[in-house]
């Protein structure tokens, strides 16, 4: 049996739905905390992904399918974090009557400052769920070092330079190398600029120098940077990868918990994008729609994938989830396969 220290994922991360407003903002409530990372996506047009967070601050956006600079907006996008979700402004309204979705993560609040490292952070960090916010300045010094605040060592890491630079995925199932958050390219270790290394502490993350002989994607001097890391949590959160068998009866993959939100790609043998799925859109199996966090398309409308009780199962055989490959993924929980007390959830 799978216990945990978490019983109820909703305190720390949940997907949330909801429908813009017609010329008026929308005050999106309900969670059980304040989200410290807010991730969006309008399900039904070919507009951006777009990530904000706490350190950052509420007029600062970034998108995952880009390469770009961070962009700054006034508050007529994302107003404010509050104590129970979050208040949309009136640009919003652009995308009136349109269903959006929201991933969202409770951190820490605002940060702090963190001096593990030989480069000084801003570390927003829940040692109880695994996951920190760090903001910190380039130097382009070889083997630098960032404090990330978890006191144990992260399973995965998404990094990216404020201005435009890529997404650097780490993930402890790949075991050299990186991938984009952007791209459909398989892992790799060819960046000529280095990249966020394999092997990060209990305390710091830190850079391989590239062929080029400085690790300026990751370290880029007077570049600031933003990381968001992440770490295994029995029964609440997995870092982990599977093998596709390349069959329409898919790999079946145990978590150890309910998914409430997974999101895979293919990591060798070739391209593949992507893919983004969660308990509330449409929220039911066999209809668990997909979005491509490295591409603006709205969401799609195939039955890709079964969440269950204890895991998730592919249903198609395409090399995106599920060909004769490895695949790396993260994924949350809507609740434990079993609770602290022992109790077992129920599947869908």
């Amino acid at each position: 049996m799978a216990y945990t220290t978490i019983n109820n994922g909703k305190l720390y991360f949940e997907p949330i739905t909801f429908t813009a407003s017609n010329n008026s903002s929308n005050t999106v409530s309900g969670m059980g905390f304040q989200p410290d990372l807010i991730w969006w996506k309008n399900r039904e047009q070919t507009y951006p992904h777009f990530l904000y967070d706490v350190i950052r601050g509420n007029t600062k956006q970034l998108a995952s399918n880009t390469t770009g600079a961070e962009e700054t907006r006034d508050s007529t996008y994302l107003t404010s974090f509050n104590s129970n979700g979050f208040t949309t402004g009136t640009a919003l309204a652009g995308d009136t009557s349109d269903g959006i979705a929201s991933w969202n993560w409770k951190a820490n609040g605002t940060g702090s400052a963190n001096t593990a490292g030989s480069i000084n952070s801003t570390v927003s960090a829940s040692a109880t769920s695994g996951f920190s916010i760090v903001k910190y300045t380039g130097t382009g010094t070889n083997s630098d070092t960032v404090g990330h605040g978890l006191g144990t060592t992260p399973s995965m890491i998404i990094a990216k330079g404020l201005d435009s630079r890529e997404w650097y995925v780490q993930h402890q199932a790949i075991s050299s190398g990186t991938l984009n958050l952007e791209s459909t390219g398989a892992a790799t270790t060819n960046f000529s600029s280095g990249w966020i290394n394999e092997s990060p502490t209990n305390s710091v993350f830190s850079f391989t120098v590239g062929s080029g002989g400085t690790t300026n994607n990751v370290n880029n001097s007077g570049t600031d940077f933003i990381a968001y890391c992440f770490k295994d949590v029995q029964g609440y959160s997995k870092f982990s990868s599977y093998v596709g068998n390349g069959n329409a009866d898919g790999t079946f993959v145990y978590t150890g918990f309910k998914p409430a939100f997974v999101m895979i790609k293919r990591a060798t043998g070739g391209t593949g994008n992507w893919q983004l799925f969660d308990n509330k859109r449409l929220g039911y199996n066999v209809n668990n729609y997909g979005v491509q966090p490295n591409l603006n398309s709205a969401e799609n409308t195939a039955n890709d994938l079964d969440l269950l009780s204890n895991g998730f199962k592919n249903r198609q055989s395409g090399n995106d989830l599920n060909g004769s490959n490895t695949y790396i993924y993260m994924a949350f929980a809507e609740n434990p396969f079993t609770s602290s007390a022992g109790t077992p959830v129920t599947a869908r």
